[in-house]
């Protein structure tokens, strides 16, 4: 059985989640607490960690069954199929929010600037600057190779 990614409607990832249990499918939500203050009051309260996602954990036959749940739209892709999360790295930010020594954890999409090393594909081990980020692709400058990159996704 594979994790896999669902994204949700906004704002309905415990939803989402409390439903799919309900209907037996293996699920994980990731929340952490936040102060949140109105006006008149200041009040703890828990948050997805992830906007719009929830992970499944179900067989690859079975993967249409989430949609039985309102508030889930699709899966996450990518490279054409269906992103698959391993356990390890479930188990990763399982452990992360259960450490005490954490204050604060916040998920942030590529600036542009940033420096990132580039974990698979063709230029793997490549140390990259993310020149352009829009909602269609990032530009990344490879300065050791002398090229840009232009990665696309759906």
């Amino acid at each position: 059985m594979n994790w896999y990614v669902i994204y949700t409607k906004p704002k309905w990832e415990k939803k989402v989640s409390d439903k799919l249990n309900q209907i037996g499918v293996e699920c994980y939500c990731p929340l952490i607490s936040q102060i949140k203050q109105w006006s008149d009051r200041k009040k703890k309260i828990e948050v997805p960690l992830f906007n719009s996602y929830v992970f499944v954990r179900l067989q690859d036959a079975e993967r249409n069954s989430v949609f039985q749940v309102s508030g889930a739209v699709r899966y996450l892709f990518w490279l054409g199929k269906p992103a698959i999360v391993k356990d390890e790295e479930i188990e990763i930010i399982k452990k992360s929010l259960m450490d005490v020594n954490v204050s604060e954890i916040a998920v942030t999409p590529f600036q542009v600037g940033d420096r990132i090393k580039l974990e698979s594909g063709v230029f793997s081990n490549q140390d990259a600057i993310v020149q352009e980020v829009s909602k269609t692709h990032y530009i990344l400058v490879l300065e050791s190779l002398g090229c840009v990159l232009k990665i696309k996704y759906k």
